[in-house]
């Protein structure tokens, strides 16, 4: 049976397709529950997703913590980003240190509807934009241990190291052991 990537962005499938790499796409229209919870946020996807159609799906949500934010811009990273840019994301980041953790969370749902969360997390910087290379905030961002941001690290070492790639990997292990 196909697993089904629910999401409309081909660089978030190319990332997970690194580690699963018969994974397909599909683009479903799923409305997303704003909440601190990312869990919250995918169940309520992947609960969504089974109402359109059968099989298993992974829908993820990556969000951006900084440091002295308690916790945002978290899951609406997306909006601060569509709000401010990523000039501003990393203005309003500098504010409060640059220092940030990337997370993402994949939600897993089989073919009877029962859900598994996998999570990858890198620590990092947030830095002003260099570099126009990447998608959402790659340009800003810069993991621990390198001294380039996401869209400068490009693909190649990209998708070896992302905190999506992180859960992917934890979600493949989970499916090799059913």
């Amino acid at each position: 049976m196909a697993l089904y990537f629910i999401t409309g962005s081909k660089n978030k499938v190319a990332e997970v397709q690194s580690v699963l790499p018969d994974i397909e796409q599909m683009e479903i229209n799923l409305p997303e529950v704003q909440e601190l919870d990312p869990h919250t946020i995918l169940a309520a996807k992947l609960a969504e997703a089974q109402k359109h159609h059968k099989g298993e799906f992974i829908v993820e949500d990556t969000s951006l913590y900084f440091e002295g934010m308690n916790g945002l811009p978290g899951p609406f990273v997306k909006w601060f980003f569509e709000a401010l840019g990523a000039g501003g994301l990393a203005s309003l980041a500098e504010f409060y240190g640059g220092k940030a953790t990337a997370k993402t969370l994949i939600g897993y749902a089989d073919e009877k509807g029962e859900v598994q969360f996998f999570e990858g997390e890198m620590k990092g910087m947030i830095v002003q934009p260099r570099t126009p290379s990447g998608f959402g905030w790659d340009n800003i961002f810069v993991p621990e241990g390198y001294d380039k941001t996401f869209g400068e690290l490009g693909p190649e070492i990209k998708n070896t190291i992302s905190m999506r790639v992180q859960a992917a990997r934890k979600l493949k292990e989970y499916l090799d052991t059913k």
